[in-house]
């Protein structure tokens, strides 16, 4: 199980209130949805109330039911500025602390972190490079690619 956190703004800056209204709207309802799920009693009747035929149910039938009890936390703020944002970034900090004190874990000196400082020496050199970079996996060398098209101009 993989929980959930939904982040949005009250106010919009794109200015397009109904846009706007269509997301929230979506996502309250997948926290919804997250929450309550759906039976497969709830999908065969939805699916015989819709007219589909019993061939159709015996395929789809399964691929609808969801379990549900899945939890989720909704965050919800009146507009993204530097100060919310760097709010949202103290309380999941603080959350990872709170969690490995929990697990007796130190969230903020783990061996998979030394690892990335290792590749990066590597990746730190190819940033500047001026030839494709072909020698990590196929999406290390799309993103270190990507950001030498842009930067190295």
């Amino acid at each position: 199980m993989i929980p959930v956190d939904f982040i949005a703004p009250l106010e919009t800056d794109c200015g397009n209130e109904e846009q706007h209204k269509i997301l929230l709207a979506n996502m309250f309802a997948q926290s919804e949805a997250l929450m309550k799920g759906k039976s497969e009693n709830e999908v065969y009747h939805e699916l015989i109330k819709s007219g589909a035929d019993t061939e159709e149910i015996g395929k789809i039938l399964e691929h609808k039911v969801f379990p549900g009890n899945i939890p989720t936390n909704t965050i919800l703020f009146n507009k993204l500025t530097p100060e919310t944002l760097g709010s949202l970034i103290a309380m999941y900090e603080h959350k990872v602390f709170v969690q490995g004190v929990i697990w007796n874990i130190n969230s903020f000196d783990q061996w998979g972190v030394e690892l990335g400082k290792q590749l990066a020496k590597n990746i730190l050199n190819e940033l500047s490079s001026e030839s494709d970079i072909t020698g990590h996996d196929s999406s290390t060398n799309g993103l270190v690619n990507f950001y030498r098209e842009r930067n190295n101009k």
